[in-house]
């Protein structure tokens, strides 16, 4: 009986299925009743992660600041910061979306070739990486994450203008397919979306609202910056769609007059990705009613400037 019993534990344990095995005499035994699937298992954190710049008032980055140097308040309630870091070094997963339809055909080849130096500037292989998207009447991913320079190069090089402009379906496909991370990463990633288009989107099926709210999902939490091909000199309402985008989700936009300007902006951007700070609080609201919550980071030194995501919807149960 002993050695039966040890026999029978066994098998437990090593999971030997029981199913189809044959007796000596020939004859199957029966087959062991299948084990019920076990039912996913959903986590929830309250966890909200920030990043931000500070500047002064003659708008040069502040990096020496520490955690009691800001308070954070969510719907405007004090928030304790559990992590801090300055400078932060943390891996970046960066999304390239550029708009290929007709009205960037005579920039297009500046546009690429810019990207590509800031690429060449921002990322670093085994640590960072990036994807590529091409948008005009469609949306296409040309070139998934990978930290290999020249893929991403041949990607974006090998783009061709021509379509309408699905804008807003391009932010919408980049946040939910590739910068959807749930639960959170560890360490936390950096995602940012460097948006180069004239901001006049007339074929997505998604609108502006949808394309902000998932860029502002708490599973997502992408940073835009967004540089405008508009060359006329005079403000447009695609400029006035790249500022919402970018200052809605904690980055900002560029207005480069010429092509050759581009590099500038691109620059621009590097030092804000080099120039960041992030925090990470635990919210007391714990409800998980997919309602928007504001953020605000007030700085303690009077004159600082605080440049953040106003907000994120909480992950809906």
């Amino acid at each position: 009986m002993k050695r039966f019993l040890a026999i029978a534990f066994w098998i437990v344990v090593m999971g030997i299925p029981l199913q189809g095995r044959t007796s000596p005499s020939g004859r199957k035994t029966p087959a062991a009743p299948k084990r019920p699937t076990a039912a996913k298992i959903h986590v929830y954190s309250n966890l909200v992660n920030v990043l931000f710049t500070v500047t002064n008032k003659k708008h040069q980055l502040i990096t020496n600041l520490h955690r009691n140097d800001f308070r954070v308040f969510e719907d405007g309630k004090l928030q304790k910061i559990s992590f801090f870091s300055r400078e932060t070094n943390l891996p970046l997963r960066i999304g390239i979306l550029l708009d290929t339809s007709n009205s960037v055909r005579q920039r297009l080849h500046f546009e690429k070739e810019a990207a590509i130096d800031f690429l060449q500037e921002v990322l670093r292989p085994g640590q960072d990486e990036a994807f590529v998207v091409g948008f005009d009447a469609e949306v296409q991913l040309i070139q998934n994450y990978t930290d290999n320079l020249g893929r991403l190069a041949s990607a974006i090089r090998s783009l061709q203008a021509g379509g309408a402009t699905a804008l807003y379906d391009a932010i919408y496909y980049a946040c939910k397919q590739k910068m959807m991370y749930f639960p959170p990463p560890q360490p936390y990633l950096r995602r940012v979306l460097i948006v180069l288009s004239d901001g006049r989107d007339n074929q997505s099926k998604h609108t502006r609202e949808e394309a902000l709210a998932m860029a502002q999902n708490q599973q997502v939490e992408a940073t835009i910056y967004a540089i405008s091909t508009n060359r006329s000199g005079m403000p447009s309402r695609g400029d006035r769609v790249l500022k919402q985008l970018a200052s809605q989700t904690g980055g900002r936009a560029f207005f480069p007059l010429e092509a050759s300007d581009l590099s500038g902006a691109f620059a621009r951007i590097a030092r804000d990705l080099r120039s960041q700070y992030s925090l990470a609080y635990y919210s007391t609201n714990t409800s998980h009613n997919g309602a928007f919550r504001t953020i605000k980071i007030v700085p303690r030194i009077k004159g600082l400037r605080v440049h953040a995501k106003p907000g994120y919807f909480a992950v809906a149960r």
